[in-house]
């Protein structure tokens, strides 16, 4: 017996078998099945507006999302003021291993206040109701990640229904199209509802409706700041009748319907209504063709700058929740691997464009309403997570997708001048371990994660590292190199001399989220001088010092930034062979942790490569080994994409591929999109976190190309389940394009291409050359590196 439209939506058990074409692109998600949950739903996005596509068919439901809608408001009052008379006692508490005095100390004067910080909040839902005229066949839904469109295809009594759903950039709007195979065939009910936040969805005219509403909660903020959101649904129809019944829109017997939603907020002063009117207007004159090319025009040219063949095309055949279900059994699925990463593309396109008002945070745009409900809001995470959210924005060749991170660390720099003289009567800026829509720079309020004061200049280290790769002398002088130098005049006021050991020392500080057993036996996070703040600052320091010479500015600035960076700790070794995580060798409180800060060392940053410092890449394989050993390891979407990268700079391509295919298969639901997991960091249950999407894609990327260690690498971690592949449009450090192939394991050909017009080594195992470029050059190497053509 054949299941109802009503039937397909809520009893899968009831459902047939149905039979799809295969999809003609490798570059789709696909389902035979409507998403049941949210983490089934296909997600849609321009950089500012995101959607998540159910593909229900009697009742289809499209979350809203606006990158604005935000809850709090601004202060100028989230630093404790008793921070800087009592900081150097504190430091010293901390020097005469007094730990849990300091302890208490840093919990009474150093933790910032909350406040109203707010949390980025879901705007609500599309809903549309249709009526129950049969059995289903033939259903399918997709996303294109070729077009960026997602669509969804069945057929009742014969008849086939069609739906498309994008978010156009170049309209800024949202476009819903629906279409039936028979004239007058389309009937159905649209609403608007605001989810959980306080608002009022009205009509507007006979086609449109209006959703007004505040971004108010009470979780992260005093419930009553928040931007003021406003959403407007207009339905242009073809054939047949559209009225408005109350809050309703109501189409009867039409032949095609085009949906237009426009969202906006007062975010910066912005009047939504306005701007919301102003969006549909002109979208409403254009056909729905037309705006769908402009779409496909505006992305496609993106998406399409990078190419991945990794093999294994006849999988496509099987629905995603297929080739899924055979991973987690063991298959093998190359081109899934290879469509994870254009995944991860994909997600910073939709997510982050060169206009976006914000840059992505821990869900993106789309938000599931779990994360701004946990005690870790839905924000900027700056202990790695914003971070990995654009690891691949220049490996992965969508450097004009970085610029938003790059105005937000703009508007944290301003605002953490205040914080750096308020709390340590220091130049400069400072930001600590997270930040908001409202320029948070003060310490968290929590002990183990608060005290994080480089978080601001990892996540300022994104403006150096697109310079590396673009050679642009203009955005260094006018962008990079200003926040830089600023943020290093703060590190050297702020740095204190190791009264036993002479070594300049941040602190007190932590290594996120993490804890020691400190003398005495208790548990312990705060400390001076932890691992990762002295990779942070080495890194800081080196990139100014070489943006001084390059610019012939500051010399004397320059002199003292070498001087400071020779009286840095070394990196260390402890006793286990591990590469130790805090200044003294203490012995971890919580072996299994998620975290492993230190090893920022090795992946982002160059400071441990095997050749250059092989002890310390010894070092950091050792403590890989110990956290994945350790009992109930914390396995979360970003942990695993950081194995993948590690072991990748490691050259341990096996392993890097085996947590690769673990990230995909234990880490990703049916729609791919990672989650941390339900148990660990206090989440309940599975909570979608895109930095396993887009940091696993920079994983691929390093598993493939690699330049920070001063030269180019092909294939530096080509796994045996990859032996015949290709891959075009890769960028590297210097300002170079490459191209791959290779087949049985080994390269067959690369080229390399300068857009600056510059001089690189390349390297592939044993073999080496030097090429040097003119600008627009390409050089085509040979399985030995050996030179086969150059051409403009």
């Amino acid at each position: 017996m054949k299941a109802t439209r009503r039937e397909f939506l809520g009893a899968t058990t009831c459902l047939p078998s149905l039979a799809a074409a295969p999809p003609e692109s490798p570059w789709r998600l696909w389902y035979a099945r409507p998403a049941e949950r949210w983490l089934e739903a296909l997600p849609v996005g321009n950089g500012r507006l995101g959607a998540m596509v159910f593909g229900g068919v009697a009742r289809e439901r499209i979350a809203l999302n606006e990158s604005t809608v935000w809850s709090g408001a601004p202060s100028g009052e989230h630093e404790n003021p008793s921070a800087r008379e009592n900081l150097t006692a504190i430091r010293k508490l901390f020097f005469e291993d007094r730990y849990a005095e300091g302890r208490r100390a840093c919990e009474q004067h150093l933790l910032g206040r909350q406040l109203s910080y707010g949390t980025h909040l879901p705007l609500g839902d599309l809903l549309l109701e249709f009526p129950d005229e049969g059995a289903v066949t033939g259903y399918r839904r997709l996303l294109d990640l070729d077009e960026a469109v997602a669509r969804v295809e069945y057929a009742v009594a014969g008849v086939r229904f069609e739906r498309e759903a994008l978010a156009s950039h170049p309209d800024g709007i949202l476009v819903i199209r629906l279409s039936a195979g028979r004239s007058g065939g389309l009937s159905f009910r649209a609403r608007l509802t605001g989810g959980d936040l306080p608002s009022e969805a009205r009509a507007a005219g006979e086609r449109t409706l209006a959703l007004t509403g505040r971004a108010f909660e009470s979780k992260h903020s005093d419930g009553r700041t928040g931007v003021r959101f406003h959403a407007r649904l207009q339905i242009v129809n073809s054939g047949g009748a559209c009225s408005a019944d109350g809050a309703p829109l109501v189409v009867k017997g039409a032949d095609a319907a085009t949906l237009l939603v426009a969202a906006a907020t007062d975010y910066h002063g912005g009047d939504p209504e306005a701007l919301c009117a102003q969006a549909i207007e002109a979208a409403a004159a254009k056909p729905y063709q037309q705006i769908r090319k402009a779409h496909v025009a505006d992305y496609q040219p993106l998406f399409r700058r990078v190419s991945l063949n990794l093999g294994g095309d006849d999988a496509a055949r099987k629905s995603t929740a297929e080739r899924l279900a055979a991973l987690r059994a063991g298959s093998s699925d190359p081109q899934l691997c290879a469509l994870f990463f254009q995944y991860g593309r994909y997600l910073l396109i939709a997510g982050s464009r060169s206009d976006s008002p914000l840059p992505m945070n821990l869900q993106g745009i789309w938000n599931d309403n779990l994360a701004c409900n946990m005690g870790w809001t839905c924000d900027f995470h700056l202990d790695i997570n914003a971070q990995q959210n654009y690891w691949h924005a220049e490996t992965a060749n969508l450097a004009e997708c970085h610029e938003p991170l790059f105005r937000l660390v703009d508007s944290v720099r301003t605002a953490g001048r205040r914080t750096a003289a308020k709390m340590y009567g220091a130049r400069g800026w400072v930001c600590h371990v997270f930040t908001n829509a409202w320029g948070f720079t003060a310490p968290g309020w929590g002990l183990n994660w608060g005290l994080h004061p480089t978080g601001g200049i990892w996540i300022a280290s994104h403006l150096w590292e697109h310079y590396l790769f673009t050679g642009d002398r203009k955005f260094l002088a006018r962008r990079a190199y200003p926040v830089l130098r600023e943020a290093a005049e703060f590190f050297l006021d702020y740095m204190v001399e190791h009264p036993k050991r002479g070594w300049l020392v941040t602190g007190p500080s932590v290594s996120p989220e993490n804890e020691f057993l400190a003398p005495g036996g208790k548990p312990c996070a705060e400390s001076m001088g932890p691992a990762c703040d002295r990779v942070l600052v080495y890194d800081l320091f080196t990139s100014c010092i070489e943006a001084s010479r390059t610019l012939e500015t500051d010399a004397d600035l320059r002199a003292r930034l070498e001087a400071a960076r020779a009286k840095l700790p070394p990196l260390r070794i402890g006793r286990h062979g591990q590469l130790q995580e805090w200044l003294e060798d203490f012995e971890e409180a919580v072996p299994n942790h998620r975290h492993t800060s230190h090893l920022i060392a090795l992946c982002p940053s160059s400071q441990i490569t095997p050749r250059s410092t092989p002890d310390l890449a010894r070092a950091a394989r050792v403590t890989i080994e110990r956290r994945l050993a350790a009992p109930a390891w914390e396995d979360v979407e970003w942990s695993r994409a950081n194995l993948v990268n590690f072991f990748a700079r490691l050259g341990d391509a096996e392993n890097a591929h085996r947590h690769l295919v673990a990230l995909i298969g234990e880490n990703a639901d049916d729609n791919l999109l990672t989650f941390s997991r339900g148990g660990i960091a206090g989440a309940p249950r599975n909570i979608f976190s895109i930095d396993g999407n887009t940091a696993g894609a920079a994983g691929v990327v390093e598993m493939l190309l690699q330049s920070h260690a001063g030269e180019i690498e092909l294939l530096p971690a080509l796994p045996e389940q990859w032996p015949g592949g290709s891959v075009t449009g890769l960028r590297a450090r210097g300002g170079f394009e490459v191209a791959l192939s290779w087949n049985n394991g080994r390269l067959v050909s690369a080229s390399v291409t300068s857009a600056a017009g510059d001089a690189c080594r390349v390297r592939y195992r044993s073999a080496r050359t030097r090429l040097s470029l003119r600008r627009g050059e390409t050089a085509r190497l040979g399985p030995r590196l050996d030179p086969v053509s150059r051409a403009k």
